[in-house]
């Protein structure tokens, strides 16, 4: 930790705990280190060497042919869309993916459509997904079915490996790829206790974002076949998303995925210890039980919403971002230890108080 920690009540005089997301993780020396000795090229012409090789590390340790580097996971998640699919076709998620609530680009930028059907806890019906990829009579081609995990909007649920096997197989069998937003994925499977790669088997094409839980300042890898990836990557430069000497940052991506997903087990440990510790808090408020290292507190009993909340914590010392109109969410992360699980329990239990 950067600070000392205050064991006084109120921690006055500490800078506030950030849990709005896992993305306001900084580089670990490591990385600063790696990004100062990188050896460098041009990514457009001859290549990067460190770009090279995280797109050979990275596509190793998710099972995949080959990766591309790219600035975003939402980058890597429209690539994946452009190289799977055509225009006028169909896009089938889960109706609280990210992909679909928050991104979209394929939809906005191609023609192509969305198509969101219900699931539970992040896991699409299997029974509506059969439906969707019969794609008879005036339905729509479905020509890529994306699923996602660690599920964001889905409190950082995981999905279940026979659930995602399921998917792939029935897809395949129509001969239609899958595509995992695996943003969180190392979060999966430091969850699950397996490789990742023992995750990303069951699709075709995998994103893994380097910024979030992992540490690295920026990036993303979009993994897979290599003919896909070989599109994506000629997508990729009409998206603009060349970046020439980009290996200083693919440096600081080497350290987060071969070091830093042992460490994510923390950052579950902690976002328990949070969760029940509000829901012990007071009858009016409940947070969802993680699986990872995502919590969502329900404050809707409260009869205040979730801006209020958020507004009040933060006078408090603690950081938590509205997730909807009566939900906050609150994302442990490298820079959170047991101290600051401390500190923003007693900053809620203030809030609690006054608001409840």
């Amino acid at each position: 930790m950067a600070h000392q920690h205050d064991r006084s009540p109120a921690g006055a005089g500490l800078p506030p705990i950030d849990l709005r997301s896992d993305t306001v993780t900084k580089p670990t020396e490591a990385m600063y280190a790696r990004m100062a000795s990188a050896p460098l090229g041009d990514d457009g012409l001859d290549g990067d060497p460190t770009v090279q090789e995280l797109e050979a590390v990275a596509a190793a340790a998710l099972g995949k042919d080959a990766g591309l580097f790219v600035p975003s996971c939402t980058m890597a998640n429209l690539l994946a869309t452009l190289a799977q699919s055509q225009r006028s076709e169909q896009i089938v998620l889960e109706s609280n993916a990210h992909m679909y609530t928050s991104e979209r680009g394929a939809a906005t930028f191609t023609g192509q459509f969305y198509l969101a059907i219900a699931g539970t806890a992040g896991a699409m019906d299997l029974n509506l997904l059969e439906d969707a990829l019969q794609g008879e009579g005036l339905k729509l081609r479905t020509a890529l079915v994306a699923m996602e995990t660690s599920h964001n909007n889905a409190s950082g649920a995981v999905l279940p490996l026979d659930h995602m096997q399921a998917v792939h197989a029935m897809a395949s069998a129509r001969g239609v790829p899958v595509h995992l937003d695996g943003a969180r994925l190392f979060n999966a499977a430091v969850a699950l206790e397996i490789a990742p790669a023992e995750v990303a088997r069951h699709c075709d094409t995998v994103s893994l974002c380097l910024s979030k839980g992992l540490s690295a300042p920026a990036g993303a890898v979009l993994a897979g076949p290599r003919a896909v990836i070989d599109s994506s990557r000629r997508f990729r430069r009409m998206l603009g998303g060349t970046q020439r000497q980009i290996g200083v940052l693919a440096a600081a991506g080497l350290e987060a995925v071969q070091v830093m997903g042992t460490r994510l087990a923390e950052d579950h440990r902690r976002a328990r210890a949070l969760s029940d510790a509000f829901n012990g808090m007071h009858p009016k408020i409940s947070a969802t039980i993680p699986q990872t290292n995502i919590v969502q507190v329900d404050v809707s009993l409260s009869g205040r919403d979730s801006a209020v909340w958020s507004g009040a914590l933060e006078r408090a010392g603690l950081r938590a971002r509205p997730w909807g109109k009566h939900r906050l969410r609150c994302v442990t992360h490298r820079h959170i230890d047991d101290a600051d699980v401390d500190r923003a329990v007693m900053a809620f239990r203030t809030v609690a108080a006054a608001l409840v």
